[in-house]
């Protein structure tokens, strides 16, 4: 689903990715692991096309990222890629069902089958009861559950997360792993998941390590 091949990055006189090679499965859950400075959110920038590598090739259902002009990058952050942030990244004017539902309209998901999704994901999240409270009214956990349904509303075929639940105490973070393991099984979802957390490793099929801008360990 994911190829990533000889990809290299720097800035300036920095390199930060080193020919990293890398690949996914559909549906599968990946933990990305290394010390600050490993090149990890450099690579998820890459993939989801918001950084150009210097060389190398990513692909995603065979279309290949970096031969992608900016029209095109942005329809496939649109259409194919969805991220979770640690900080959320919720609009504050919008209520939760209207978050959710912001990149089907964008999208232009006719509205029956908007509310048709939204009742499912709002359900999936635990949130029917917090469909009209607004950002700044909702705990932590239930903001970033609120992020995961947004993700998932679009459909893609591949999630980025980027400390799902640095921003967590450990009990509402295990709730929300719980849950990203489910909806990730149930829509057969890929999620490429970068942490400090070894709890994240335990609903990963599989873990990677970077250190140096280099894949060092691939488990």
């Amino acid at each position: 689903m994911l190829t990533i091949s000889k990809l290299s990055k720097s800035y300036g006189e920095t390199t930060v990715l080193r020919e990293v090679d890398f690949f996914m499965k559909a549906g599968e859950r990946v933990a990305l692991m290394g010390p600050s400075g490993s090149g990890k959110s450099t690579l998820l920038n890459c993939i989801s096309g918001i950084d150009r590598p210097d060389s190398g090739r990513i692909e995603l259902e065979g279309k290949s990222i970096v031969e992608m002009e900016e029209r095109e990058l942005c329809e496939l952050r649109r259409d194919s890629i969805s991220t979770i942030f640690q900080f959320f990244h919720l609009l504050p004017t919008l209520s939760v069902r209207e978050n959710i539902e912001f990149p089907l309209q964008l999208l232009g998901v006719p509205e029956k089958e908007r509310h048709e999704r939204l009742a499912d994901l709002v359900g999936e999240v635990q949130l029917k009861h917090r469909a009209d409270a607004m950002p700044d009214e909702l705990s932590g956990g239930e903001r970033q559950r609120v992020a995961i349904a947004r993700a998932l509303a679009t459909r893609p075929a591949l999630i980025l997360a980027d400390e799902p639940t640095g921003n967590l105490d450990s009990t509402t973070g295990e709730s929300v792993l719980e849950l990203l393991e489910s909806v990730s099984e149930r829509y057969q979802t890929a999620m490429l998941l970068v942490t400090h957390s070894p709890d994240v490793t335990g609903i990963c099929q599989r873990t990677v390590h970077m250190r140096d801008g280099e894949i060092v360990e691939n488990e």
